[in-house]
């Protein structure tokens, strides 16, 4: 069999602990070669609107994502090429001038909020995986975040979550629950549901180097 990488999404709702479980999959991992790749990475290129505008982007709306960019990354490792991924500056609301030079490996582990959004996306994973937590628990650690590493204030981490945030995970991610293959509640604090991920990444492997 043609040795492609294996693709595993990770996705879940804000502050569901999906960068825990994707990091404990790939802690198990040391002797295979792993990229791994956030969705956030691709939030469309604003640099043609002003800083106002681009203040207002709404960021866990679908169409907020350079999707096909995303899609064309995937299919270029996939076909053994490398890729050059955008990295997206918050303080300025737009790509950066940077990248991030990626080459193909044997497993690319992609995750963001919306991986399972887009069709042609999904059918580009292996594995799909859903991380299912707690609303309370979720924006807990999304006003903790916010604060320590983006400088917001509680009143404005609130607002958002009720005004943008919920209304879009109930209106987008929630709904993609059922694309995923495997759901795991509570994240990384889920041991079996890890050991169960790592086991079946294992056999994928095998498979594919036959």
């Amino acid at each position: 069999m043609e040795n492609h990488p294996i693709i595993i999404g990770v996705t879940g709702g804000t502050g569901s602990g999906k960068t825990s479980v994707t990091r404990k999959i790939m802690a198990n991992y040391e002797d295979v070669s792993l990229a791994y790749i956030e969705q956030d990475a691709y939030y469309k290129d604003q640099s043609h609107l002003s800083f106002e505008e681009r203040v207002k982007t709404n960021y866990d709306h679908p169409l907020a994502f350079d999707t096909a960019l995303l899609k064309k990354h995937l299919q270029m490792l996939l076909n053994g090429q490398a890729i050059d991924m955008p990295v997206y500056d918050y303080s300025a609301h737009t790509r950066s001038q940077e990248t991030v030079h990626i080459s193909p490996k044997e497993v690319i582990i992609l995750e963001g909020i919306l991986i399972l959004y887009d069709e042609e996306l999904r059918d580009l994973m292996d594995i799909k995986v859903y991380v299912d937590t707690d609303d309370d628990i979720r924006i807990i650690r999304r006003i903790q975040r916010d604060i320590a590493e983006r400088g917001r204030s509680l009143e404005s981490v609130i607002k958002q979550y009720t005004e943008v945030v919920k209304p879009m995970h109930e209106q987008f991610i929630e709904p993609t629950k059922r694309y995923a293959d495997l759901i795991i509640p509570e994240g990384g604090q889920n041991l079996v549901a890890i050991d169960l991920m790592r086991t079946k990444i294992s056999a994928i492997l095998l498979e594919k180097k036959k």
